[in-house]
């Protein structure tokens, strides 16, 4: 048999290592094949659940294939997380990612993943920050003013939250653990029923994400100290950030999207580029600018670095305020 002469083997050899690199690229430039799962570990209606349909119906008109949000809540979200986990990398199961949430959860829950490894970061959606809510009789107009009532009134000033370990939590907790108050927390199934105590004066404060707060904070029903972000929001541009008067203090709520480890890098940068165009088109920056969200666009490698920073950041609020998981 007449061997190959060396020019022609390498020429061979080069087209073999060249078939699995353009067989990635053909299999991300047909994605998707068919309707594309995208598992929010919050019930229907909330703030997560509405950006997942809102972003998913953009890419289901321009990627040609239906986006279906599947509400997989319970377990603080780590029952969707594991789900998309488990998944196939092929890119037909996302998760949608909430911080602190999911960050909170690699600290707080013994879980059978770990979350930076096994999830392949695509894209950041919005960030909102909390807002620092009283109920409108309550004794206080300003952060000062409450951080005096607090201290004069150790362990009696009622605190809300949306679950142990939840973002209002967190953000409560890193109030207290900055300005030395002591409250007391009450812990809600959810942020809805949380926002009606507060409304009725049976509870006094409440660190909640604008999405499901401002529309009562226009109202008049409720009262807003501050926002928790660095900087004012366009959403609420007369609040003033709780920075100002704790030197420090920040606690934003981010969203975004990953994907199973291991998802082909076409696949997810496919879906970064819709997710980018999406957050720049007008009609859909001024409905997530009424939610009291603003976009959040960049790379995989950014969100990726916001989910490392973030899961740092909270595992030393939750071990520091020995949080402890229902």
């Amino acid at each position: 048999m007449k061997l190959p002469h060396r020019r022609q083997f390498l020429h061979l050899a080069a087209g073999a290592a060249a078939l699995p690199a353009g067989f990635r690229i053909a299999r991300a430039q047909a994605y998707p094949t068919r309707p594309v799962r995208w598992i929010v570990g919050f019930p229907a209606g909330g703030g997560a659940d509405i950006v997942a349909r809102l972003i998913g119906q953009w890419l289901s008109e321009r990627l040609g294939q239906p986006f279906v949000v599947e509400n997989r809540a319970g377990a603080a979200s780590n029952i969707a997380a594991e789900a998309v986990v488990r998944s196939a990398p092929d890119g037909h199961t996302l998760l949608l990612v909430t911080m602190p949430a999911n960050a909170i959860n690699a600290t707080l829950y013994k879980l059978n993943f770990d979350f930076i490894r096994d999830t392949a970061p695509v894209a950041g959606l919005t960030r909102d920050p909390c807002v620092m809510l009283v109920n409108v009789s309550f004794p206080v107009k300003t952060v000062p003013e409450f951080i005096a009532h607090a201290k004069a009134n150790p362990g009696k000033v009622n605190m809300a939250s949306s679950g142990v370990g939840a973002t209002q939590h967190i953000a409560g907790e890193l109030f207290m653990m900055m300005t030395g108050v002591r409250m007391n927390h009450v812990p809600y199934r959810g942020a809805a029923p949380a926002l009606t105590d507060l409304i009725s004066g049976q509870i006094d404060v409440f660190f909640d994400v604008t999405t499901s707060s401002i529309d009562h904070i226009k109202a008049g029903r409720l009262r807003a100290l501050a926002v928790t972000s660095a900087t004012r929001t366009d959403s609420l541009p007369d609040i003033t950030p709780l920075g100002d008067f704790v030197p420090g203090y920040e606690a934003v709520n981010y969203r975004g999207v990953a994907a199973p480890r291991n998802t082909p890098a076409g696949i997810i940068d496919k879906l970064n580029k819709e997710i980018n165009a999406a957050l720049g088109d007008p009609k859909i920056r001024s409905r997530l600018a009424d939610l009291g969200a603003t976009g959040l666009p960049g790379s995989p490698a950014d969100f990726g670095k916001l989910i490392a920073e973030e899961t740092e950041k909270w595992a030393k609020v939750v071990r520091a305020a020995n949080i402890k998981a229902e």
